[in-house]
């Protein structure tokens, strides 16, 4: 992935034979915890989308997420949604590389790991990347989705 080089971030992306589209079938076929697995969800905040990247080990509680970042309604986006918001389909979406600028939090959680995995575009690949990079990388906001 050419945005992690130019980024200067040393990472690499696999294509596993096993699917990575969700966290516990990513986590399975890395061998790693699910909480280490940095999720890529689109949803709607208020209409407009968003990305969330959460710990594979929690489920975004929309009602709080909303309260927290200050929108009246957050729902999830739907196939369709995320593809065009993304460029990318449900189960590989990655947290950077969409064709316009997406609105971008990620969990707090994913601090208490060394080394995250993230989809690379794909149901079936994957690249790891520090918590400090993904969070400068993507220009995210720290929140907690729980």
């Amino acid at each position: 992935m050419s945005i992690l080089r130019e980024a200067g971030i040393d990472s690499h992306v696999q294509v596993l034979a096993d699917s990575t589209r969700t966290a516990a079938e990513a986590a399975a076929a890395l061998n790693c915890e699910v909480g280490a697995i940095a999720s890529s969800l689109v949803f709607l905040a208020d209409g407009e989308p968003i990305l969330v990247l959460t710990s594979g080990a929690h489920r975004v509680n929309t009602e709080a997420l909303a309260g927290r970042i200050g929108a009246e309604a957050i729902t999830r986006a739907s196939a369709e949604q995320v593809r065009e918001a993304t460029g990318q389909p449900i189960g590989g979406v990655a947290p950077v590389g969409h064709p316009a600028p997406v609105r971008t939090f990620i969990d707090e959680a994913l601090k208490g790991y060394e080394t995250l995995w993230a989809a690379a575009g794909t149901p079936h690949s994957v690249f790891d990347i520090t918590y400090a990079d993904l969070h400068r990388l993507t220009g995210a906001v720290e929140v907690n989705v729980e």
